[in-house]
């Protein structure tokens, strides 16, 4: 059966001479892969199109009982290339499509988290983007689609309003809980055994503000870089202990190490 269907390249290998078999992440049917055939030949109409990032409309001859799917034509949607390379956008884009293929089963339609990918990559390619606070907010975003959204507005252990303890003063800090996950108040994680990271305020309050910004409002928003960094940690911990395979620090690390130069 041809369909078609809109995909991102997640990864592609090398088979055979000319060949390509990539994982895609696609908007009718989830995760799959597919065998390009001749894509490595530079004549060949589909030379280019299935490189990692690429946002494709894609044809496929599709068999319900076979893994790896027949490519047979595609035009190019999105291009980490455009409007020009960049290092610290390349560094978010292979951790984001990365933690995608690594937590998603093949076969799985997932409309909101294609929707989710798709979106968050159209802003990355965009030029003169706040790389690092994006991939902040796919995070949050990916996890909590995911099932394991964490809970800002009220405290994880006692319940009380996190905004009103704020605004009296009362928590100059706040700590963020991995199971349940979510803000606790300080004086109830003290004396709470659960595994939890100590927040700045600022940090608490921009992990907020990603929580409910929409992704094209991203660049509205003004964070220090530690900020950031520390949202990141946090909630790459946070992916870690909640979903399979997410992938080591050492690829965040180096995220980190680009965005800082």
């Amino acid at each position: 059966m041809i369909v078609k269907t809109r995909a991102v390249v997640l990864r592609e290998i090398r088979y055979r001479d000319q060949s390509k078999i990539c994982s895609l992440y696609s908007r009718d049917f989830g995760k799959i892969s597919v065998i390009v055939k001749g894509a490595r030949n530079p004549k060949n109409k589909l030379s280019g199109l299935f490189n990692a990032g690429n946002v494709i409309d894609l044809v496929i001859y599709r068999k319900n009982n076979r893994e790896l799917q027949l490519a047979s034509d595609g035009n190019l949607v999105l291009s980490p290339m455009v409007p020009e390379p960049d290092m610290l956008r390349f560094a978010v884009l292979y951790r984001i499509i990365d933690m995608v293929r690594q937590t998603t089963e093949n076969d799985e339609k997932n409309l909101p988290l294609f929707s989710l990918l798709a979106g968050t990559l159209e802003q990355l390619y965009r030029k003169d983007r706040h790389f690092d606070l994006l991939y902040a907010w796919f995070l949050l975003r990916f996890v909590s689609l995911l099932g394991f959204q964490p809970s800002l507005g009220r405290c994880v252990l006692t319940g009380e309003d996190i905004p009103q303890a704020i605004e009296a003063g009362r928590a100059s800090g706040l700590y963020f809980v991995m199971n349940p996950g979510g803000f606790a108040l300080p004086w109830a994680a003290a004396a709470s055994p659960v595994i939890k990271h100590l927040l700045p305020l600022s940090s608490a309050i921009l992990l907020c503000k990603l929580e409910t910004a929409p992704v094209h409002e991203i660049e509205m928003i003004r964070a220090d870089h530690d900020d950031v960094e520390r949202l990141w940690n946090l909630l790459q911990d946070y992916c870690s202990r909640h979903l399979e395979h997410t992938g080591g620090r050492k690829n965040l690390a180096i995220v980190s190490q680009i965005s800082r130069k």
